[in-house]
């Protein structure tokens, strides 16, 4: 019963931190490690201003968000209340992803599957940043949520809202639609070929293609009926014209990329992201929960604009598959990694931009620490998925299985 209220309490603590109004520093809201040109409050409000005074926010490349943002937040003022509900959402549908995992009401193990949400430093610092990444993570969990309990509707459309905030989700389509058509419980352990219905892929995939289209007309409709926003909110994706320092890996190359080769590298870049999404679901096209996961993960490393929110929800996601963690290889490695680089990270931008005695290289060897922390997750994540269906546990781990999935 204790774990079962600690879910309910977290909640009510995070609504509460954002009612209360304590001074966020201004170092917080502007850390390249947190909001990126496509995430940026400050960005959205200098937006929101030009578009509640009839100005196009479009044009000048400020403003790189969606046209939803806009209309939601002229609607709704952004408050702190907003992204501290968006977290709550968050950590609800991780719980329901789990329990429809598990089939399962309710478990004693709700509590930590939300904590490792509500709780992950890399989710809580950007919502307290105000950065739009909440939402996001927010829009894909729901995704995940309505896949794994089976309704197709309210999926394909968080699907397709998901994709048009962030056009790199797209990623996800496949895997998601794999899920509508199977069962979203573990069959890690027992590799097959694809048991759902090609037909019932097809169809889907056909209603979140008008879902899709209609979001982008409505886009459309509130941005004044121009079609400019794809260019600066979509396009910044695939052309990379802000170059602000991240924890990424593309800012740096293409910041010493000679013009004359940056269109060849740029589209090297995006297919390099592409190339991942059919051998994972074929792999794992038993379980396509698993690949959504696995997909996920790679998005946390190799992302145009990345920030720590997007490692923050693949690492919130381990959470989901306790079958794994007897088979994980190199657990603490990873750990230890992610503490490096979130210690690394700060430090470096703090010298490079504030003290003036460091410079770009040493920020990019931090973002490239991070960048090794995500290739050993993933790759863990992925050895252990396919081990569990061949390796035998020991008589003691699988006892700590046991206890875990109790």
């Amino acid at each position: 019963m204790e774990s079962l209220l600690f879910l309910p309490v977290l909640a009510t603590c995070r609504l509460l931190l954002a009612w209360v109004h304590f001074p966020v520093p201004d170092g917080l809201l502007i850390d390249h490690q947190l909001t990126s040109p496509l995430t940026s409050y400050f960005r959205l409000k200098e937006g929101l201003w030009l578009y509640n005074h009839g100005v196009d926010p479009y044009v000048g490349g400020i403003l790189k968000h969606s046209p939803l943002f806009l209309s939601l937040f002229s609607t709704v003022p952004p408050g702190r209340v907003a992204w501290a509900l968006s977290d709550i959402v968050g950590a609800w549908a991780l719980v329901r992803i789990w329990r429809s995992r598990q089939q399962l009401g309710q478990s004693r193990r709700d509590g930590l599957v939300g904590t490792a949400y509500l709780l992950n430093p890399y989710l809580l610092l950007p919502s307290l940043a105000s950065s739009t990444s909440t939402f996001e993570n927010g829009a894909v969990l729901l995704t995940l949520m309505f896949a794994a309990e089976g309704r197709p509707s309210p999926a394909l459309l968080a699907l397709a809202l998901s994709t048009h905030l962030s056009l790199t989700t797209l990623l996800l389509v496949v895997p998601v639609l794999m899920l509508l058509a199977t069962s979203p419980t573990s069959q890690l352990a027992s590799p097959r070929l694809f048991g759902g219905s090609y037909w019932k892929v097809l169809r889907y995939a056909s209603e979140f293609v008008v879902y899709w289209f209609v979001l982008v007309c409505a886009a459309s409709i509130m941005a004044g009926g121009v079609w400019n926003w794809m260019r600066e909110s979509w396009g910044a994706s695939l052309i990379l014209p802000d170059l602000t320092p991240n924890p990424g890996f593309w800012w740096y190359f293409f910041t010493e990329m000679f013009d004359h080769f940056r269109p060849f590298f740029l589209m090297v870049f995006s297919t390099h992201l592409v190339i991942y999404v059919m051998p994972v679901c074929i792999k794992f096209q038993h379980d396509a929960l698993y690949a959504a996961f696995l997909l996920l993960g790679i998005l946390g490393a190799f992302k145009p604009y990345l920030t720590l929110a997007d490692p923050g929800l693949f690492l919130s996601m381990f959470a989901v598959f306790p079958e794994i963690y007897p088979y994980l290889r190199h657990a603490i490695v990873t750990a230890l990694l992610h503490a490096h680089a979130s210690l690394l990270l700060p430090l470096f931008h703090a010298l490079w931009v504030i003290e003036g005695r460091g410079n770009a290289n040493f920020y990019y060897a931090s973002s490239l620490v991070m960048g090794i922390a995500g290739g050993a997750g993933i790759v863990d994540a992925c050895f252990a998925g396919m081990r569990i269906a061949v390796g035998s546990v020991p008589e003691v781990e699988r006892g700590k299985w046991e206890v875990i999935q109790q």
